[in-house]
């Protein structure tokens, strides 16, 4: 094969490569849609909040996520390799399915039920291979599969659940607590639970229940946030953030000695203990001040700990499957470092709603702040991942 079909075939020739470029993709487009909605630029037919938390699920975690499950399950589970035509097929299904979302959002809800209707077929799909490989693998501890594929159920679930709300928005709630708490935060967790480990050369023993408490306190954190029940939230809060931080010091991690695209990961673990934490206190000062710190608690988690453990694991995915050494030089520990400025910005942004500062340019700063990032790192990896350039 000459090297021009070779460039032409590499794009879809690893499942990782389609699904991250349109998940960065997506990552810059439904922001700046978002953003422009929320400051009443543009009107869209279906709730703010539901483009907003949608999008970002469905149409930008869930295909980086796949990508990633898609290249690595088949190896956790020492099962067969996902097709070619199989993951090809879904692909092109995301893409229509967040081509007619984008539509539907700025022309009728009807094309945005149609829209959801399709990704969640597509997402089916991606599930029931996940099961497949799960099954079918010969590996002989599918523990962290399990969770990761339990995860991926509830993503499912919260898909379907979106989809209801657009008929019954009561349960919008149930909706966003299901998709952001026991799917994407705890699907991430799963992964970096197994992976971190094993990349930083820890020899800590498995805790075998660590996963299963996490499970059980990250299920009640969603029916207690549904039910909007401050004070036991606030108990399941501290208790997720103590065991956290537990289990991760006992990894002997070494952060502050290991090279940047191990410490990105091990910065992203600690964000998981420091956001509940954090949690903990707003919600409190909430009770107290009769404020609202508008989703901070949310946002440490989804900048903080989802958006640094997935740039980190998607820059090392990147350079590795392009047979490329997976190191950090300085351009990505920039972007590394440039995800926490993007987290403080998002923070600002809050104390700023609940102390009445009226400094709403901070919205402005910090939304271009997340498209700055996206477009860096896209800027940087796009001929990696569609050419196999090297960086």
């Amino acid at each position: 094969m000459n090297t021009t079909q070779s460039k032409e075939n590499y794009f879809m020739s690893q499942p990782h490569q389609p699904f991250f470029v349109l998940g960065v993709i997506n990552a810059i487009v439904m922001m700046l849609v978002f953003a422009l909605s929320y400051k009443s630029v543009v009107n869209l037919s279906i709730d703010t909040l539901t483009f907003h938390v949608y999008s970002l699920v469905y149409l930008v975690f869930t295909n980086v996520f796949s990508g990633f499950l898609f290249t690595t399950f088949p190896k956790f589970n020492q099962a067969k390799l996902i097709s070619k035509k199989y993951y090809t097929r879904l692909f092109f299904s995301q893409v229509i399915g967040t081509v007619i979302f984008l539509a539907g959002a700025f022309t009728t809800l009807y094309l945005v039920m149609i829209a959801m209707a399709l990704l969640f077929v597509s997402q089916l799909f991606i599930v029931l291979k996940l099961r497949e490989i799960y099954k079918s693998g010969l590996a002989s501890d599918k523990s962290d599969s399990f969770w990761i594929l339990g995860a991926n159920y509830f993503g499912l679930v919260a898909n379907l659940l979106f989809i209801i709300s657009l008929f019954i928005p009561s349960i919008l709630s149930t909706a966003i607590n299901v998709s952001f708490y026991l799917y994407i935060i705890f699907l991430a967790f799963s992964v970096g639970q197994r992976m971190i480990p094993f990349f930083s050369h820890s020899f800590a023993a498995k805790n075998e229940n660590f996963v299963k408490i996490i499970a059980v306190l990250f299920l009640l954190k969603t029916i207690f946030s549904i039910l909007d029940i401050k004070t036991v939230e606030i108990i399941i809060d501290i208790l997720l953030a103590t065991y956290f931080t537990y289990e991760f010091l006992r990894w002997k991690l070494n952060p502050f000695h290991s090279p940047s695209i191990l410490w990105v990961l091990h910065l992203a673990l600690f964000w998981l203990p420091m956001a509940f934490l954090l949690s903990a206190i707003t919600l409190s000062a909430e009770l107290f001040l009769d404020t609202s710190f508008y989703y901070l608690n949310i946002h440490l988690l989804a900048i903080g700990f989802l958006t640094t453990l997935l740039v980190g694991f998607g820059t090392r995915v990147t350079l590795g499957h392009a047979k490329q050494a997976p190191n950090a030089d300085r351009f990505a520990t920039a972007v590394f470092i440039f995800v926490q400025f993007v987290v403080l910005l998002r923070v600002l942004f809050s104390l700023n709603v609940a102390f009445g500062w009226n400094l709403n340019f901070l919205f402005d700063i910090s939304f271009t702040a997340w498209i700055v990032l996206f477009l860096a790192w896209t800027l940087r990896y796009f001929k990696v991942l569609v050419f196999g350039s090297k960086v």
